[in-house]
């Protein structure tokens, strides 16, 4: 017994997501306001963040474009190589929202016959390129660095440069803190990663102050210097950022989340045990796989109640999931007299994760 609805999560109710019975006000609460159930929920919560995602981008898009622009001024008057290589990572790091904007627009779309799962994984194809101009970044900033160092010139102005690095400070750390925000509010891994990639820019804007004042103390050796820093800085950042990335790409999951899904399941009145649990992300909606244990008595009726109290169960206790699958079946104590899944055995089956079977 199966079932696999795609429910919303949006149900604005009064209690909270664990497994844990609702209170009285809740249950008050729930019977004024029940909660929906309509898989056309689901898809208007999910174009919600999708919306939501897109307004972030434009707005941050916007700033960091303003940011890099009068930064890129100052670069003309005083050819500072530290101030050109936050410069060039602050264009990089705005035109990440343009693939990452698209992306938000293509999970929008309907699910087809040949996409069943609809188009959420744009947006991880969109943090790829997000990766990609992080490396790029790197590379310019480092060559600049050494050819400076290689072939010094003087810096003018570097008051105006010290500026310029405060500007860009300020204006990534207000995108930073926007995007993460965000992108944990919806579930947007790339959007989340494109904010820490932010932050990092920032406190890479602030080290151009050490370059300038470097240069007012009479060490012009420091404006290249410090560019070398920020190229190590990038670096840091290319590291974190691929590894989210990838890790979204081969279907990673916060342990906490499976360990929130497996409470969810085992605190149903009637399941006996978890069988099997598989959570994946798709762009910022989670899905769910899972199959359950319960009384082999249990007639055609009840066994679908039960998957979906199952379903309900880790709607409520697993954040940003969306739609569950749930397979139900029976549980026996010792060896059953008949296996009742020997008519796919002879069909090569993935591994479970170890420990699952059993309340």
């Amino acid at each position: 017994m199966s079932a696999g609805h795609g429910h919303g999560h949006g149900h604005g109710h009064g209690h909270g997501h664990g497994p844990a019975r609702p209170g009285w006000r809740a249950r008050l609460a729930h019977a004024v306001r029940p909660h929906s159930h309509d898989p056309a929920d689901s898809l208007d919560a999910a174009l919600e963040a999708s919306a939501v995602g897109i307004r972030t981008l434009k707005i941050s898009l916007a700033v960091l474009l303003a940011t890099a622009l009068a930064q890129a001024v100052v670069v003309a008057f005083t050819g500072s190589v530290a101030l050109l290589a936050d410069t060039v990572h602050n264009f990089s790091d705005a035109l990440t929202a343009v693939p990452l904007w698209i992306a938000f627009l293509l999970g929008r779309r309907a699910p087809t016959r040949r996409f069943t799962y609809g188009f959420g994984r744009a947006e991880d194809l969109a943090g790829l390129f997000v990766v990609a101009m992080i490396a790029l970044s790197a590379v310019v900033a480092g060559w600049q660095s050494i050819d400076r160092l290689l072939h010094p010139r003087t810096v003018e102005a570097p008051v105006a440069v010290a500026v310029a690095g405060l500007i860009g400070f300020v204006g990534n750390e207000a995108v930073a803190a926007y995007r993460i925000r965000t992108g944990r509010r919806i579930g947007s891994a790339a959007l989340v990663a494109d904010g820490h990639h932010a932050r990092t820019d920032g406190f890479t804007s602030l080290a151009v102050l050490v370059g300038a004042v470097g240069v007012m103390l009479g060490v012009p050796a420091a404006d290249p210097v410090v560019g070398l820093v920020i190229t190590a800085m990038i670096l840091v950042v290319l590291v974190g950022a691929a590894r989210d990335v990838l890790g979204r790409l081969l279907d990673a999951v916060d342990p906490a989340l499976t360990d929130a899904a497996l409470r969810s399941l085992r605190a149903v009145e009637g399941v006996r045990g978890v069988e099997d649990l598989r959570l994946r992300w798709t762009g910022h909606r989670l899905r769910a796989e899972v199959a359950v244990l319960a009384d082999p008595g249990l007639d055609l009726a009840a066994a679908h109640d039960l998957a979906h109290e199952a379903q309900h169960a880790l709607l409520h206790g697993v954040p940003k999931l969306v739609a569950a699958t749930v397979h139900v079946g029976p549980w026996v104590e010792g060896v059953a007299a008949r296996d009742p899944h020997a008519g796919v055995a002879h069909h090569p089956t993935p591994a479970v994760l170890p420990g699952l079977t059993g309340a």
